[in-house]
């Protein structure tokens, strides 16, 4: 069985004139990266390796995240292929993951990531929200052969913080 994690970076700055990648985190994003964080503990799920968008606000989110479930960051990994907002390269990205690893964590971008969402999953979402989650499990023994799963959990930090 395989499962991903797909984490969408939190609510970025546009205030500052840098490059896309470069854009920071707004305190909104920082904030909601901590409490989606404390609220997937909840789910008591091992994740075996984290990768992250090279982009500052896909990597903030990923080391709050990370540091938050005390994550060892030795099975961290920032790629350049999930610097992508179609989905494309991260679905092949995914696809060529090491099979020894069962549940991934990964951090990028949208649109790409309600389009995996939708495509991997079997509850249909509007749009994954800055610093949400979509949680979906594989009945696949092999990266290269996951198509459509169960989404196990959606978390949206919204629903959080009106909670």
């Amino acid at each position: 069985m395989k499962q991903i994690v797909l984490m969408r970076h939190g609510k970025s700055s546009w205030e500052y004139d840098v490059s896309d990648k470069d854009r920071p985190l707004k305190e909104r994003g920082i904030k909601d990266a901590h409490l989606v964080a404390r609220k997937f503990i909840d789910s008591k799920i091992e994740i075996n390796a984290a990768f992250s968008s090279p982009a500052n606000r896909a990597l903030h989110t990923s080391m709050i995240f990370l540091r938050v479930l005390g994550f060892n960051l030795n099975d961290f990994r920032v790629m350049e292929d999930l610097y992508d907002f179609s989905g494309n390269s991260v679905n092949d990205f995914v696809k060529s993951l090491n099979n020894e690893m069962d549940t991934v964590a990964i951090f990028g971008h949208n649109y790409a990531f309600t389009n995996l969402a939708n495509r991997w999953g079997d509850q249909y979402i509007e749009n994954l929200p800055t610093a949400g989650i979509a949680r979906i499990q594989f009945e696949v023994d092999e990266w290269s052969m996951i198509a459509k799963g169960s989404t196990k959990e959606i978390i949206i930090p919204k629903k959080l913080r009106s909670s």
